[in-house]
């Protein structure tokens, strides 16, 4: 039995994309132990499970570190398991406050992130970077040349969004999103 519950809204097996924009207006919970995030995932990686096929972090806040966001990927070489994932993070003081546009530009030889039109993470493809692997090893580095769906969640607790706890006094919480 848990003390809370969560939800997630996703396009697994309706919507996928490969390549484009994808942005969310979106105003973000307060509170100690949320963890509310905008990210993809791949639909079917030849890559294998996560990390080798990727994921694509638009935006993850956590309710301790109040109006930061982070844009992360995370794959095979770089990801959170091993502690080598690839993002940034940036002060957003009215994250929790006010509507703000979360986005990504992918395309087949980069990943920029945005918000509110303000790039602040770029992860880009450049083959030099690569000189020292096999092309087939490619993967490895760069699984985002696949189809993402869409996930849209807001988590309680967990390995980072619990880090500091859960303020016992909360009862609820909502990501308000307007597209």
């Amino acid at each position: 039995f848990r003390n809370y519950t969560s939800a997630r809204l996703t396009t697994q097996n309706l919507a996928s994309w490969k390549y484009g924009r994808i942005e969310v207006r979106a105003k973000l919970p307060e509170g100690l132990g949320t963890w509310p995030a905008i990210w993809m995932l791949p639909v079917n990686s030849p890559y294998g499970g996560w990390p080798n096929g990727g994921e694509i972090d638009i935006m993850e806040h956590v309710g301790y570190a109040p109006n930061i966001v982070h844009s992360t990927i995370h794959t095979n070489m770089y990801n959170g398991m091993i502690g080598t994932q690839i993002g940034n993070s940036r002060p957003i003081p009215t994250a929790t406050t006010e509507f703000h546009v979360y986005a990504v530009d992918w395309t087949e030889n980069a990943l920029d992130f945005f918000v509110d039109d303000t790039l602040i993470f770029s992860y880009p493809f450049i083959i030099d970077d690569f000189n020292q692997m096999d092309p087939s090893e490619y993967w490895k580095m760069w699984p985002f040349d696949q189809h993402f769906y869409l996930i849209l969640n807001i988590a309680v607790g967990g390995t980072w969004g619990g880090l500091h706890g859960v303020d016992p006094n909360l009862t609820y919480a909502e990501m308000l999103i307007d597209y």
